[in-house]
């Protein structure tokens, strides 16, 4: 059941690595992929579960038939509740049981291969330094960096106002340094950078960068990375008000 093939990662970095993979993918599947996720977890098939891949693909699939199984499993049966939940509160439950399976098979690989406690402690804080899925499908992170920087963000709203094509009335605001106002000393760049350090992309779940555009959902106002939604500078200029693939995909439901 593992997309990637027979790989055993021997090494904290290469179980880091197999890691990151996985976890990109059900990422993927909770944020840019939810309506394609939603449609596939179906109540009225089987015990469902949902794997992440160490290629950052991901798949809806039953669980495996041997017993025991190669890798540990995911939570068993996340279809069945789907429908019996607000869709944002079944995101974020199977987003936390997903955060468990990666950790058990994370540590699965550094029993077998004989991690001591410097390794396990290392591969611990590597994937510590990471947000949890649950944090990048809530945007818990998102708000508590926001809470922190809400008073300086709002003293220097005046040297970022200069431009429309910097900002606009709605939360449509563009992190891109190069089009920070240039009549401001190097400083508030750096103070800016500062306020939204801890920002995190909502399809990726990687921090914001100074020399990356990033984009802001007016319905989840979750960040994102341009390139991760496919919004460039100039077509956000046209973009009265944004909506993330999550949210445009988002239906009525019975």
């Amino acid at each position: 059941m593992d997309g990637g093939g027979q790989y055993n990662p021997r090494t904290v970095e290469e179980v880091f690595r197999d890691f990151k993979g996985r976890r990109a993918g059900m990422i993927k599947a909770l944020t840019t992929d939810v309506e394609e996720f939603y449609q596939q977890c179906d109540p009225e098939k089987e015990n469902l579960c949902l794997y992440g891949f160490p290629n950052e693909q991901w798949e809806v699939n039953l669980p495996a038939e041997e017993v025991p199984p190669e890798l540990p499993e995911p939570a068993l049966g996340i279809n069945f509740a789907r429908d019996g939940m607000q869709e944002k509160d079944w995101l974020s439950l199977v987003a936390v049981h997903s955060d468990a399976w990666l950790l058990a098979v994370a540590f699965y690989f550094g029993a077998r291969f004989g991690f001591d406690k410097t390794d396990r402690k290392r591969l611990f804080t590597m994937i510590n330094d990471l947000p949890t899925i649950f944090e990048v499908v809530t945007g818990t992170t998102k708000k508590q960096a926001k809470e922190k920087s809400s008073v300086s963000n709002h003293s220097s709203n005046k040297s970022k106002s200069g431009s429309k094509g910097q900002q606009r009335g709605s939360e449509l605001v563009k992190f891109a340094k190069g089009m920070l106002a240039k009549d401001e000393d190097d400083v508030v760049d750096e103070e800016d950078e500062e306020d939204h350090g801890e920002t995190l992309c909502g399809a990726c779940g990687e921090n914001y960068a100074a020399d990356e555009f990033w984009i802001c959902c007016d319905i989840c106002e979750k960040w994102f990375h341009g390139k991760c939604v496919k919004i460039t500078p100039a077509r956000a200029e046209h973009i009265k008000q944004y909506k993330c693939p999550s949210c445009s995909n988002k239906r009525a439901r019975p």
